[in-house]
C-alpha cells in the first residue's frame, strides 16, 4: 500500500525543498506548507496519507496542530521533526498519536525508511479494516474433512503446490467446498502471514467489480468521494482467492491478464502505475474450455489461470467422507444453536450415505442445521428430520453461488400459471435429451413470463446472468427484457 500524497509542514525552505525533491523523484506528490495556516488550507482540499510536522512553526506548535489533524476523519499519518535534544517532546508526542519522530538533521535514508514503515503499517491498517467489514459465512478455520481417497489425493496436491506462487485455478460443482481450497492454499504457503482477500465474481454489478479488483481515485466517478484501495491491492504480499472467475466481462478479463503478466494495474480514473506481490487463485463451476469455444473467456486468460488446475470432486464420489462431515457438522450446528441434540441414529446416517448430494457440501450443511433445530425429544436425529425422502429438485445451468454455508434466497413467488414441465418421453416413445428439455423449459418460462428475464430467472432459482448465457446459446432475439 505504497505512500501516495505527502503533505510537508516546516518552516525551513531548505528543508522542505530537500525532502520534497527526494520523495518527488519516487513519484510521490508533495505539497510544502511553511505555517500551519497553510496545512490547514491543503488539508481542506485533499486527504494525504503521510504528514511531516515540524514542532516548531511561526504561526502554531506542531504538537497542538497534532492533536487538531487526530481528530479529522480522513487523517494522514503524523511524522513529527524537531531537534536532536527533544527527547521528551519525541516521546509526548507519539503518546498523543504521532506516527514516528524524526530527529534533526536527518538523511534521505532515514525518509526512506519512515516510507517503508508507513507502507507496511498502512497494509495492515487497511486489511484489518477490509476483513471486519467482510461478511463472510466461512469458518476462516475450517479445515477440508474427509479420509477419502479422493479427498487424500487433493490435500496431497494443495500441499505440494501451496509451496509454489503458481497461479491456481479450482473448478468443481457449487457447494463442493472451492474456498475451502483456496485457504488451504494460502495456509500452506510462504505467505500464511499475509492477507487472504477474496472476491465474489458474480456477486457484483459489473460497473463495480473493476473498481473492487483495482480500487478507484476521488472523484473518479459519482460517489467516489475518497481513494480507495482494490483487492489487489489489499491482497500485496498475500492471497487473493477470485471465485466465480468466468462471471468476468471480457474487458475486465484484459486488465486481469495483464495483472497476471505484469503484476501491475491502474486504479479507476488513475494514472499512476500500481505493482503488487500477490499469489492468484481463481475458481469456477463452469467448465472454462467450453467457455474459450464460446468466445465468452479469453483463451489467452485460461491458459494463465489453469497453470495448476484442481478439480474439488463432488460429494456423491466421496461417499466415505460423508459420515464424518455429517457429525462434524451436527456438532458445529449444536453449538450455534445450543440445542440438546445428542447425535445421528445409525438409520439417519444410512439415509445421508444413499442421498445423491447434488447440492454437494453445502447441501449436506444445510440438512444437518435443519435436522439439528427439528430434532425430537429423544435427543437423536431420525431419518425423517433429514428431510431427503422426496427427490431434490434439479437446478438449471450454473448458477454462480459462493462456497459459503449461507443457504441460497428464497424462490420469487410463483406466477398464477405456473409452466408445464416437458415430457421426458414424447408421443412416439423417443426420448428427449437433458438439455433439450432444460431448453423447453427456460423457453416455456420466459414466454410464462412475459419475456421478462429477471422474473423468469428467479421463477428458476438461477443467476440473470446464467439465463442470458441460456438465451445467448439459444440464440434467442434481445426483444425480451431485463
Amino acid at each position: 500500500m505504497p505512500v501516495e500524497k505527502v503533505i510537508m509542514v516546516a518552516q525551513e525552505d531548505f528543508l522542505r525543498k530537500q525532502v520534497a525533491q527526494h520523495l518527488r523523484k519516487k513519484r510521490i506528490i508533495v505539497a510544502e506548507c511553511g505555517s500551519v495556516q497553510e496545512a490547514h488550507d491543503y488539508l481542506g482540499e485533499d486527504n494525504f496519507d503521510l504528514m511531516l510536522l515540524d514542532e516548531k512553526l511561526p504561526d502554531g506548535s506542531g504538537p497542538e496542530f497534532l492533536a487538531e489533524v487526530n481528530l479529522r476523519p480522513a487523517k494522514p499519518m503524523v511524522v513529527m521533526m524537531g531537534a536532536e535534544g527533544s527527547v521528551d517532546v519525541a516521546a509526548q508526542c507519539e503518546k498523543d498519536g504521532a506516527f514516528d519522530y524524526l530527529f534533526k538533521p536527518f538523511s534521505n535514508e532515514q525518509v526512506e525508511i519512515i516510507l517503508h514503515k508507513a507502507d507496511q503499517f498502512a497494509q495492515v491498517l487497511n486489511v484489518n479494516q477490509f476483513l471486519t467489514q467482510q461478511d463472510s459465512g466461512e469458518d476462516p478455520e475450517s479445515e477440508i474433512l474427509g479420509g477419502s481417497t479422493a479427498t487424500e489425493q487433493m490435500r496431497k496436491l494443495i500441499r505440494r503446490v501451496a509451496q509454489t506462487d503458481a497461479t491456481v485455478l479450482i473448478q468443481g460443482e457449487n457447494g463442493t467446498g472451492k474456498e475451502l481450497v483456496a485457504r488451504a492454499m494460502h495456509r500452506n504457503s510462504a505467505r500464511k502471514d499475509g492477507p487472504f482477500i477474496k472476491l465474489n465474481c458474480a456477486a457484483l454489478p459489473e460497473n463495480l467489480v473493476e473498481s473492487e479488483l483495482f480500487g478507484h481515485e476521488k472523484g473518479s466517478f459519482t460517489g467516489a468521494t475518497n481513494k480507495r484501495e482494490g483487492r489487489f491491492e489489499l491482497a500485496h504480499r498475500g492471497t487473493i482467492f477470485l471465485d466465480e472467475i468466468s462471471e468476468l466481462s471480457l474487458p475486465l478479463q484484459s486488465k486481469l491478464l495483464r495483472v497476471l503478466q505484469e503484476r501491475e494495474f491502474e486504479r479507476v480514473g488513475g494514472n499512476r502505475t500500481i505493482q503488487v506481490d500477490v499469489r492468484v487463485v481463481a475458481a469456477t463451476n463452469r467448465k472454462l474450455e467450453q467457455s474459450v469455444e464460446k468466445n465468452e473467456f479469453r483463451q489467452d486468460l485460461y491458459f494463465r489461470l489453469n497453470v495448476v488446475p484442481i478439480h474439488v470432486p463432488p460429494l456423491k464420489d466421496r461417499e466415505d467422507d460423508v459420515e464424518l462431515l455429517a457429525e462434524a457438522f451436527c456438532q458445529r450446528f449444536i453449538r450455534k444453536h445450543g440445542v440438546p441434540v445428542k447425535g445421528l441414529t445409525p438409520e439417519a446416517i444410512t439415509a445421508l450415505k444413499a442421498h445423491d448430494w447434488p447440492g454437494n457440501i453445502r447441501e449436506l450443511q444445510n440438512v444437518l442445521e435443519r435436522a439439528v433445530i427439528l430434532c425430537g425429544e429423544d435427543g437423536y436425529i431420525h431419518p425423517e428430520q433429514l428431510g431427503l425422502t422426496a427427490p431434490p429438485q434439479a437446478g438449471l445451468g450454473d448458477a454462480p453461488t459462493t462456497d459459503t454455508d449461507t443457504p441460497a434466497e428464497p424462490a420469487a413467488p410463483e406466477p398464477a400459471e405456473a409452466p408445464v414441465a416437458p415430457a421426458a418421453v414424447s408421443a412416439d416413445g423417443s426420448t428427449t435429451s437433458l438439455a433439450d428439455l432444460e431448453k423447453q423449459h427456460i423457453l416455456a418460462t420466459l414466454e410464462q413470463c412475459d419475456g421478462n428475464r429477471t422474473q423468469t430467472a428467479k421463477l428458476l432459482g438461477i443467476n440473470i446472468r446464467t439465463l442470458r448465457n441460456k438465451l445467448n446459446e439459444y440464440k434467442v432475439s434481445a426483444g425480451a427484457v431485463d
